[in-house]
C-alpha cells in the first residue's frame, strides 16, 4: 500500500521512571498516528428527556436539549465509547419558528422554514450559536464555550457546521465582530451577478412562497401571524440548491439562499484557478499563491468565519455540500485554517466520485464522506442484496486516497440501520459496522442512538419515518432509554440494545488503539471465494498488518445462515505478512474468545472458521 501523509495530530507520551538517585526525564516516545471516531450528535436533540413526541410540537410540548446537557458524566461516556471527535450538528443559529424576540431577534416567516425547530442548514448568523439549546439564551454564547472547554476535559475535539454554499433566507448577523459586514449588505441587487456581490438576484421580480405540494402546509396547518404564503424579498435571490427561478419548487431548498463564490451564472469563474502541480503543494504554498489574489468578498467572509470558530476552541469543521462550491475557494479556506492550526479536522460532503481527489488534493480537505461507494454497497449488502465481492474494488480504487474517504454508516441524512425502510434491525449493521471501521485508516463516524438501535420511527411533524428528525423539536426513544433521566448509564436499555452498544464499544475502542488499522491492507476475500469451500459472498475477509500486530478480519453479513471453511491466505500475503512456516496462536480482539491456530504449512496457510450469523472475528496473529 502507498505510503501516505496522515493529517492526524502526533500522539506525545511522555514516561518517567524513578531512580535510586533521583528521578529524570526519559526521552520522548513519539508513537505512530491511531484512528478517529467521530461522533456525531445531534445537538438539540440529544439531551431532551420529554417523551411525548407531538407531531409539530412546539418547544414547551416536545422538549428540547440544552448545551448543559453534555455533562461530565455524558461526556465521560461518549468518551469511553472509543470517540476522539464530537461532531455537535446544528450549533451555528439557525431559523426557526419559536419566538426570541425577547433577546433582540427576529421571528421568522413559517413560509419559509422547514418545520418548527428549523433547518440547522438554514444558518441565520453565523456569529452566534443557537438560543434554542441555551439554558440562558442571552448567554448562549457563553454556554457554548463551556461545552467547549468540558469536551476537551474529556480528551475529546470538538467540530461544529459550517454550510457555505448557502444561508438562510432572512440572514440576520447580530453578533458580527467590528467591521465585519453582513451577507449581502453592500450587494447591488439590480444585476443577477457581481462579482463582489454575496447572493444572486433575480432583477425586477419578487420572490413569491413555493406552490405547495403533497397537502404540505407549514406547521401542520396551523395559525401563524406569519403564515400566509408571502414572504418578503425584492428582488428576489438564487435558491440555495441553485434554482433561478423567483417562484422555486416545493422541493427545491427555499428556505435558503445560494452565496455567490465569483462563479458568473454562465458557469465561467472570476477569479484565479490553481495552476497545473498545486495538488501536490502544501498548506503553506496555497496560501501563499492567494496572497496577492482579488478573490470575491464571499471567499473573505467565510473565512473570517472559519477562524473566528477555530479562535473560539472548535477543532475543525463538517462542510455541507462542498462539491457546490468551487475547489478554489476550499484552497483558500483550508489553507487559511490549516496555517493557523495545523491540526483542524475538516471533513465535507462531496457525492461524485470523480471529484474526490480534487477536493481532496487541490481543495485541501482532509476527508470527505464514502457515501457513493463504501456507503451504498453496505447498505445494499445489508438489505440482503448486494455481494461482499463488491468491497475489495472499492477500496482498490481509492489506494492513494483511502485514509481521506470517511466511513460511516449512519448520519443525520441517511436512514437509521434499524429502520424497516433501510435494514429493520441494528444487528444487520454489526457485520458492515466492523468492516467500515477496519478496512481503512480513516476515521470511523458513528451517529448517536445508532450504538443502541435507534429505529426512528416516529412522525415528528416535518421529519420522516427512518431518519432522525433535523427540523422538529423530538425526543430520540432509544437514546433517551440511554440517557436515562439524566444518568447517562443505559439503565432503561432492554438487554439486546445493551448488546449492541457493548458491540460498539469493544469494537470502536479496538480501532483507536490499534496500530495495524493504521497500517498495510491486503484483500484475501478473492482468493478465498475461488478456492475455499463454503466460502460465501455474504462473507468478507481482508487483513491488515504493522509491525508486530497483525490482525485477519472476517464477517458474516447472512442473518441466518453459520458458514464453515478453512480460512487461507495466499503465499504472497503471507510473505508481506513476514508470517513463518509453523503454528500461530490467534485472538479474537472483540470478544477474546479462545484462541485458534493459524497453520502455515508448506506454503498453505489457513485457519478453521465457524462463524455465526452477523458475527465478525478480528484475529490477531501472535
Amino acid at each position: 500500500m502507498k505510503k501516505l501523509i496522515y493529517s492526524l495530530v502526533t500522539v506525545l507520551v511522555f514516561a518517567a521512571v524513578a531512580c535510586t538517585t533521583g528521578s529524570k526525564s526519559e526521552p520522548v516516545k513519539e508513537e505512530g498516528p491511531k484512528k478517529a471516531v467521530v461522533y456525531q450528535v445531534f445537538t438539540r436533540l440529544f439531551g431532551n428527556q420529554n417523551t411525548t413526541n407531538k407531531p409539530w410540537g412546539t418547544i414547551e410540548e416536545n422538549g428540547i436539549g440544552k448545551f448543559n446537557d453534555f455533562t461530565d458524566k455524558a461526556l465521560q461516556e461518549i468518551k469511553d465509547l472509543g470517540v476522539t471527535h464530537l461532531w455537535y450538528t446544528g450549533v451555528p443559529h439557525h431559523a426557526t419558528i419559536t419566538d426570541y424576540t425577547k433577546y433582540g431577534i427576529s421571528n421568522d416567516d413559517p413560509d419559509v422554514v422547514k418545520g418548527r425547530a428549523g433547518s440547522p442548514y438554514a444558518v441565520k448568523d453565523y456569529y452566534q450559536v443557537d438560543p434554542d439549546m441555551a439554558v440562558d439564551p442571552a448567554k448562549r454564547m457563553e454556554e457554548f464555550k463551556a461545552l467547549i472547554d468540558r469536551t476537551h476535559k474529556h480528551g475529546m475535539k470538538v467540530i461544529i457546521d459550517i454550510v457555505p454554499n448557502h444561508v438562510a433566507r432572512k440572514y440576520e448577523g447580530k453578533n458580527n465582530p467590528e467591521g465585519v459586514r453582513d451577507f449581502g449588505a453592500d450587494d447591488d441587487s439590480s444585476v443577477e451577478y457581481a462579482k463582489n456581490n454575496n447572493f444572486y438576484y433575480v432583477p425586477g421580480a419578487s420572490f413569491k412562497v413555493p406552490e405547495a405540494l403533497d397537502g404540505y402546509k407549514p406547521l401542520g396547518g396551523e395559525k401563524h401571524p406569519l403564515s400566509d404564503a408571502k414572504f418578503d424579498e425584492n428582488p428576489a435571490k438564487w435558491t440555495g440548491n441553485g434554482s433561478r427561478l423567483a417562484q422555486p419548487h416545493h422541493y427545491d431548498w427555499y428556505e435558503t439562499v445560494k452565496i455567490n463564490y465569483g462563479v458568473q451564472p454562465d458557469g465561467t469563474y472570476d477569479f484565479a484557478e490553481l495552476p497545473e502541480g498545486y495538488d501536490k503543494k502544501n498548506h503553506a504554498e496555497h496560501m501563499a499563491f492567494w496572497q496577492d489574489k482579488d478573490v470575491p468578498d464571499s471567499w473573505k467572509k467565510f473565512t473570517d468565519i472559519a477562524l473566528f470558530w477555530i479562535e473560539m476552541g472548535v477543532d475543525g469543521f463538517r462542510y455541507d455540500m462542498a462539491e457546490m462550491v468551487p475547489v478554489e475557494f476550499w484552497s483558500y479556506i483550508n489553507s487559511s485554517i490549516k496555517v493557523k492550526k495545523p491540526d483542524a479536522f475538516l471533513m465535507a460532503e462531496v457525492y461524485q466520485p470523480h471529484l474526490y481527489r480534487d477536493y481532496i488534493l487541490k481543495g485541501k480537505m482532509d476527508y470527505l464522506y464514502d457515501k457513493v461507494d463504501l456507503y451504498d454497497t453496505l447498505k445494499h449488502i445489508m438489505q440482503g442484496h448486494g455481494s461482499t465481492d463488491n468491497i475489495a474494488p472499492i477500496q482498490k480504487s481509492y489506494t492513494d486516497i483511502e485514509h481521506n474517504l470517511l466511513h460511516f454508516l449512519e448520519n443525520h441524512d441517511e436512514q437509521r440501520i434499524a429502520a424497516p425502510e433501510f435494514a429493520g434491525d441494528a444487528k444487520k449493521g454489526m457485520p458492515a459496522m466492523v468492516v467500515s471501521a477496519t478496512l481503512s485508516t480513516s476515521p470511523t463516524m458513528i451517529y448517536f442512538g445508532q450504538e443502541v438501535g435507534e429505529p426512528a420511527a416516529e412522525d415528528a411533524g416535518f421529519g420522516t419515518h427512518s431518519r432522525t428528525t433535523i427540523f422538529d423539536y423530538f425526543g430520540v426513544p432509544n437514546h433517551q432509554k440511554w440517557m436515562n433521566n439524566g444518568q447517562f448509564d443505559g439503565g432503561q436499555l432492554n438487554a439486546e440494545e445493551k448488546e449492541l452498544r457493548d458491540f460498539y464499544k469493544r469494537l470502536l475502542n479496538f480501532t483507536i488503539n490499534s496500530d495495524a488499522l493504521m497500517g498495510e491492507y491486503a484483500d484475501i476475500h478473492a482468493y478465498n471465494r475461488e478456492n475455499t469451500k463454503n466460502y460465501t459472498n455474504k462473507v468478507h475477509s481482508f487483513v491488515r498488518w504493522k509491525g508486530a500486530e497483525k490482525l485477519i478480519v472476517v464477517s458474516n453479513f447472512s442473518d441466518a445462515d453459520v458458514f464453515t471453511f478453512d480460512l487461507q491466505l495466499p503465499k504472497s500475503i503471507q510473505a508481506k505478512m513476514g508470517l513463518k512456516e509453523g503454528n500461530h496462536k490467534i485472538v479474537d480482539q472483540l470478544y477474546g474468545t479462545e484462541a485458534m491456530t493459524l497453520e502455515i504449512n508448506d506454503g498453505i496457510a489457513k485457519v478453521p472458521v465457524q462463524i455465526e450469523p452477523l458475527q465478525s472475528y478480528i484475529f490477531k496473529i501472535e
